[in-house]
C-alpha cells in the first residue's frame, strides 16, 4: 500500500484508513459478533492498514483496542469527543465543557488499550458550535497534549448538515488545527474548492470520509438523491430519470463498479490523503482498499463528472 505524509504531523500512514462508524461500525451495527469484527481490524492490518478511526460514540474503540494492542507502535490511532452535553441534540447548542472532553479521552485511553492516541478530533462541529470548541475546548486540548495524552488536534465536520464545510472554512482560519475529517465524494466535490486549497498551503492533514454513502451503494438511494437535485435544478431532469445515470463510470472498464469508481476518484483528489472506508466484511475490505490503491480513473471520465456534478455543495450522497 502507497504511504503518504499526514499533513505536517510528520507521521507516514497508508493511504487506505480504516473507519470504525457510519452504519456498519465494523458490523456492529447490523449484530456481527465483537470477535468477528476484531478479526477485521487485524485484517484491515495485515493488508496493510496503519491508520486507525474511531470514536467514542461509535462504541468501538474497545474493538479497535483489543485488535491493535499487540501493534501499538505501528499504528496511528484516532478518536473523537462529543462536543456536546449527553442527552442532547446533535445540532444544538447545549455544549460541552471542558472536563467533559477529558473524561471522554480518558475513557478512551482505556477502551483503545493505550496511554495516548495519536489524533484526538473534536466531533461533528457546527458552524455555531465552532467558537467554543476554539475558545473552551482547545485550551483542554492543549493541556492534555503536554501531559502526553495527545499528539495531534483534529476535527470533524458534520457533513450531513453543512455539506458546503462553513464550519472547517471558519476552523481553517486558526493555526490550531494538524488533521480534519471532511466529507467529499464525486457527487459532492465541493471541498477541492473551499478546503483543500488551504489544507494544502497549511499542511493540514485530510481524512476523506462519505466517498462511499447509500447514494454511491444503493440504486434507490442514488434515483432518489439524483431526483432531489433536478427539483433544485442542479442537474438536467434527463440524468435523474435515466435507467444508468452513472453508467459512464463502468462503460468500456474504467471502473468495475460505482463504489469502484467513487474510491477512485477521491485516491486521486489533490489534498485527499487518507481515504478512509469502513465496513463488517474482511471480503469487503479486501475489495475497498483494491479500489483505494488503484489507478486513477480515465480522465474523460473525470471531465464527465465535473461536467454533472463539480457545481454540486447541497447534499452528501448519504
Amino acid at each position: 500500500m502507497q504511504q503518504v505524509p499526514l499533513g505536517k504531523t510528520g507521521l507516514q500512514v497508508g493511504v487506505a484508513g480504516l473507519g470504525s462508524g457510519g452504519s456498519s461500525r465494523l458490523g456492529q451495527g447490523y449484530g456481527l459478533a465483537a470477535t468477528d469484527s476484531i478479526a477485521v481490524v487485524k485484517a484491515a492490518f495485515d493488508l496493510g492498514v496503519s491508520f486507525f478511526d474511531t470514536a467514542a460514540v461509535y462504541k468501538t474503540e474497545s474493538i479497535v483496542g483489543e485488535a491493535l494492542k499487540d501493534h501499538r507502535d505501528q499504528v496511528v490511532l484516532s478518536t473523537k469527543a462529543q462536543i456536546i452535553k449527553p442527552g442532547s441534540p446533535a445540532l444544538g447548542n447545549e455544549l460541552a465543557p471542558p472536563a467533559q472532553i477529558r473524561a471522554s479521552l480518558e475513557a478512551s485511553l482505556g477502551n483503545l488499550q493505550t496511554d495516548y492516541v495519536d489524533v484526538f478530533h473534536l466531533h461533528g462541529v457546527m458552524p455555531d458550535q465552532y467558537d467554543h470548541c476554539r475558545n473552551h475546548l482547545v485550551p483542554e486540548l492543549i493541556q492534555m497534549r503536554e501531559q502526553g495524552k495527545i499528539r495531534f488536534f483534529g476535527i470533524t465536520e458534520r457533513f450531513i448538515s453543512d455539506t458546503n464545510h462553513t464550519m472547517l472554512a471558519k476552523a481553517l482560519n486558526d493555526d490550531i488545527w494538524d488533521v480534519m475529517m471532511v466529507g467529499f465524494n464525486l457527487i459532492n466535490p465541493s471541498a477541492r474548492k473551499s478546503v483543500f486549497p488551504l489544507t494544502r498551503q497549511k499542511g493540514v492533514a485530510t481524512l476523506i470520509m462519505f466517498a462511499v454513502r447509500a447514494a454511491l451503494s444503493k440504486q434507490a438511494a442514488l434515483t432518489d438523491l439524483l431526483h432531489e437535485l433536478a427539483d433544485q435544478q442542479l442537474i438536467e431532469p434527463e440524468l435523474a430519470n435515466a435507467a444508468a445515470p452513472l453508467g459512464f463510470l463502468t462503460d468500456a472498464g474504467a471502473a468495475r463498479s460505482i463504489m469502484d469508481a467513487a474510491y477512485r476518484f477521491c485516491r486521486f483528489e489533490p489534498g485527499a490523503e487518507v481515504i478512509l472506508t469502513g465496513t463488517g466484511s474482511i471480503d469487503h475490505l479486501r475489495e475497498n482498499i483494491r479500489s483505494i490503491c488503484d489507478d486513477a480513473l480515465p480522465d474523460g471520465v473525470l471531465r464527465r463528472l465535473d461536467d454533472l456534478f463539480g457545481h454540486i455543495d447541497t447534499v452528501s450522497g448519504n
